[in-house]
């Protein structure tokens, strides 16, 4: 029988130099046109996770499978072609290049994946309510408009997942609001998105909620172990801020 998951890890680990354990056994898995949120406090392994699901790193331990494809076996060249084509990355930071108009970041992303369509691009950021800011550099835009030239460049590509790493972290409440009604619109269109955030708001709006702490599920035995590489070592790479658990059906929580 044909999973109806698009993305499933077994025994997924990242461990880093010193025995720090990011993700520690971790089983994990998003059906395709599902919106999953994840949470969870600083050096919890959302960060580590979402750049596994990016192909933005690979796992130490166990398998990753994203859309039929086993990456945890990719490296080089054939990790770096499947983003490409199978995956939309947000950042919280944006990573606009500064000295490019949005048209141009947007066909940037195009140009990665051997094609540069001016049209599509335009039609890209018309779809994302910026029609009238296509000459603009990042410097000329707000915090929200740069956010929304992000999501347009994740979408220019058709990719099959979204991930996205606190996409409102950076926003006032009015461009939030603006990003999150684009989210809204991606999952009604059927896309799988899987967004990192500490705000319990916009982990309400997705289907399921994961916490993580510590990279393992909550109903994992924890294996005896002392010293650095122990469970609760913290990442360097986390930066976000505890969160207050979400109450919400089909919630998992991680630690």
């Amino acid at each position: 029988m044909m999973s109806n998951n698009l993305v499933e890890g077994r025994g997924l680990g990242r461990h880093y130099e010193g025995g720090v354990r990011a993700l520690d056994g971790l089983d994990f898995s998003v059906s395709c046109g599902e919106w999953l949120a994840i949470m969870g406090p600083s050096g919890s392994g959302k960060s580590t996770l979402l750049n596994l699901l990016g192909c933005l790193d690979t796992p130490s331990e166990g398998r990753l499978t994203i859309d039929g494809v086993e990456v945890s076996g990719l490296r080089g060249r054939e990790l770096t072609r499947f983003r490409r084509e199978t995956i939309g990355l947000v950042f919280q930071q944006f990573h606009l290049v500064p000295y490019l108009s949005a048209l141009e970041n947007v066909m940037l992303a195009q140009y990665f994946h051997s094609l540069a369509d001016q049209d599509e691009a335009r039609a890209a950021l018309t779809h994302v309510g910026l029609a009238e800011r296509l000459r603009h550099l990042p410097s000329q835009l707000s915090g929200g408009e740069q956010q929304r030239v992000c999501i347009a460049r994740a979408l220019i590509n058709d990719p099959r997942l979204v991930l996205a790493d606190e996409p409102t972290g950076n926003l006032d409440k009015a461009n939030e609001s603006i990003v999150l009604d684009l989210f809204r619109k991606l999952h009604a269109e059927g896309r799988t998105l899987v967004v990192v955030t500490h705000d319990p708001e916009v982990a309400a709006l997705a289907d399921r909620v994961i916490t993580l702490d510590h990279g393992r599920a909550a109903d994992e035995p924890r294996p005896c172990r002392s010293g650095p590489g122990a469970p609760g070592g913290v990442q360097a790479s986390e930066h976000l801020t505890p969160a207050c658990p979400a109450a919400c059906d089909g919630l998992l929580v991680l630690r």
